[in-house]
């Protein structure tokens, strides 16, 4: 039983939003009592104290949509690399990496990514993962990862086309097999989604052997309107628009998360909000691509639940927090605009997500809900309490200002040292990994 205190707690929590000098009482996976530090440590006397030191006691963060094939690309120069659209960029970078990921280079990208996820207090992600090089047993392999490391994943499989139906059927059978996995297993840290590329590279065909191989077990997590490319394929070769081919094979609903959005049209939005699917908004990895703004203020106006991901450009939320911001209001030439959307996406909208996917209460503190807390490195020099937090989040925060992580009652990060984590030996196997990797690509 741990108790950390002696700190300013944001609990997300309309009954109990702020305490001056309060803290959590974690016992087991969850949260059971919360209040002033005085009256805890007088309740609870044998509890293990871990002192805040003043700083910020709040809610992990969720990442709604994020890549774990990614990692070991930080740095990387391809040589001939010099793309000019879209499409040369998903060629010409990510279909190159992850058609050189081995099961090997999977376990060092899952290892780097949660490593960073616990440094920025990230304790819960929705992965969307893709190694064409070898694909059977990589979602086990990365829930593996997840499970030593103690971060709660969503996992699923990139379904595409582009290497052919061998590939193809074996991203299908891994989603299959993972989903069926995780219902037997029923472990509240590892849940499945079943998962599919942009639509330009999903054909008919394979989407009625996704529909079928799922089965109806979960939902989907999918690309959809990132570049103009699902646009025209979907109009020149099936005579509709994108979101219209997911309605026409049931890919739609509750339990399905559609990434990016960003060339949707009204009449699209429409049918996303009545089939109650949800969107994942990723700002920085838009801007950095080329391929335009969600149009997140129209799909709020229709009532769209809409989260914050951030696509592995990066691990810190509320770096994506604030990218989301001001490209909304640079898009809209407001300066007014956005920041009740925004901040809703990621302290309330994200933790909503969560709950079509994991039993566990998440994004907030309160008694019963998970124990998913951490404490961030920050003393404010202005007025600060839960009327003003999401200003102090926007303007004064950053994720490396993390020190101490719970996530499901465990403690990952204390003092910014990893507990039972041995961060030198990972990072050894991480770089090895990558240096092949990287010769793989670049020979």
């Amino acid at each position: 039983m741990y108790l950390l205190c002696n700190g300013k707690v944001i609990t997300r929590d309309e009954q109990c939003p702020y305490i001056e000098n309060g803290g959590v009482l974690i016992d087991e996976k969850v949260i059971k009592d919360i209040g002033e530090t005085s009256t805890l440590k007088e309740k609870y006397p044998n509890a293990q104290i871990v002192d805040a030191k003043g700083s910020v006691i709040m809610p992990a963060f969720i990442n709604a949509h994020t890549h774990i094939y990614s990692a070991l690309a930080r740095g990387l120069s391809i040589n001939g690399y010099n793309p000019h659209n879209f499409y040369e960029i998903l060629d010409g970078m990510w279909w190159n990496i992850d058609r050189k990921l081995d099961l090997k280079a999977t376990r060092a990208s899952a290892y780097a990514t949660y490593l960073d996820c616990i440094r920025n207090g990230v304790t819960t992600v929705f992965d969307h993962h893709a190694s064409f090089c070898e694909i059977g047993n990589s979602l086990f392999e990365i829930a593996d990862v997840a499970k030593e490391m103690g971060v709660r994943s969503c996992l699923c499989y990139e379904v595409s086309d582009r290497d052919g139906e061998k590939k193809c059927d074996e991203a299908i059978k891994e989603n299959a097999e993972f989903i069926r996995y995780c219902k037997e297993n029923k472990d509240d840290m590892i849940k499945a989604m079943f998962g599919m590329h942009a639509l330009f590279t999903i054909s008919d065909e394979t989407f009625e052997k996704c529909v079928k191989a799922n089965d109806n077990m979960t939902g989907y997590h999918i690309h959809i309107c990132e570049g103009l490319n699902d646009v025209i394929d979907s109009k020149e070769k099936y005579n509709m628009l994108p979101v219209e081919r997911l309605l026409k094979w049931g890919i739609l609903g509750e339990k399905t998360v559609l990434g990016h959005c960003i060339h949707v049209s009204e009449e699209e939005m429409d049918i996303i909000k009545e089939s109650n699917s949800m969107v994942v908004n990723n700002p920085q990895s838009n801007m950095g691509n080329a391929v335009g703004c969600s149009p997140v203020l129209k799909m709020y106006e229709k009532g769209i639940l809409l989260g914050l991901g951030t696509d592995a450009y990066t691990h810190d939320m509320l770096e994506s927090l604030a990218s989301a911001l001001t490209i909304q209001r640079h898009n809209a030439g407001k300066a007014n605009v956005a920041w009740s959307e925004v901040t809703n996406m990621l302290f309330n909208n994200n933790a909503k997500i969560c709950s079509r996917y994991f039993d566990s209460q998440l994004g907030v503190l309160k008694k019963g809900a998970a124990a998913d807390v951490i404490v961030m490195d920050y003393k404010p020099f202005t007025p600060f309490d839960n009327t003003n937090i999401d200003g102090h989040m926007i303007f004064g925060m950053r994720g490396r200002q993390c020190e101490t992580v719970f996530a499901n009652g465990r403690l990952l990060l204390k003092d910014r040292q990893f507990v039972d984590i041995d961060e030198e030996k990972l990072n050894a196997e991480i770089l090895e990994s990558a240096r092949s990797l990287w010769s793989k690509i670049n020979g």
